[in-house]
């Protein structure tokens, strides 16, 4: 897998080909994200580069953020320098409100270096995660799409109720994933193998078919999609 990027969900549109066929699609800030560390096999035992996404005001980081982007001059920089170790090398850009890390090739990529939605140009799909909207305590009619029970013949006050959930003599308990009321919603969801429908360079939006899970303004995370075979064509394209 490439390296992604780390986006802001827009909002949904719709688009329509030359043909008149309507696309549904999302909209996605994507970048530009700027590398904060590369982390190699010699050093760390894995290659992955971590990325930083939209600007947050200094006074809001705390100081391991600062230094995590700036070296800072103290005693211990001072004393470093006395031995002769080369201070790291930092992206020297503002503090980031999202921080993520890629697992991917290293090679050519620098910390300090910018990506943006120009990555996605020859991607014909991508992978998008993020947390979907948070529901709740929900019902099983509601979690699950249950039907209920009738509102008639001796139904009484249980008309959204699931109904039985145990098991009889054997084996004697409720079976581990049982659909059941519960926590609905709240948890990292990812689509696989959206379409890249459209690039707006100037603004930096990637426009994708169908829907991606979370609220408008959700952080989102796009990879070139992993699944196989890999997609050759994308009649979804548009100029």
């Amino acid at each position: 897998m490439g390296i992604g990027l780390l986006g802001q969900k827009v909002g949904m549109t719709q688009l329509f080909t030359e043909q008149g066929d309507v696309i549904p699609v999302t909209v996605i800030q994507a970048g530009p994200c700027c590398v904060l560390q590369v982390k190699t096999m010699e050093k760390d035992g894995y290659e992955a580069v971590q990325i930083g996404f939209k600007d947050k005001p200094e006074r809001l980081a705390t100081q391991a953020e600062l230094g995590h982007i700036s070296n800072f001059e103290g005693k211990r920089s001072a004393k470093r320098a006395e031995q002769g170790i080369e201070p790291k090398v930092k992206a020297g850009c503002a503090p980031k409100r999202y921080i993520r890390e890629f697992r991917t090739a290293v090679d050519g990529i620098e910390v300090g270096q910018s990506f943006d939605v120009d990555i996605f140009a020859d991607t014909v799909a991508v992978d998008v995660s993020s947390v979907s909207k948070g529901r709740g305590y929900s019902g099983a009619m509601k979690r699950h799409n249950f039907s209920g029970q009738r509102a008639t013949h001796g139904v009484k006050k249980c008309h959204r109720h699931l109904g039985s959930t145990g098991c009889s003599a054997y084996p004697s308990r409720t079976p581990k994933g049982k659909r059941m009321p519960g926590q609905y919603g709240n948890t990292n969801c990812t689509v696989r193998n959206q379409k890249v429908v459209k690039i707006d360079k100037e603004n930096n939006l990637l426009i994708i078919r169908g829907a991606v899970p979370g609220p408008v303004g959700g952080l989102v995370t796009i990879r070139p999609t992993n699944k196989l075979p890999a997609p050759k064509a994308n009649k979804w394209r548009l100029a």
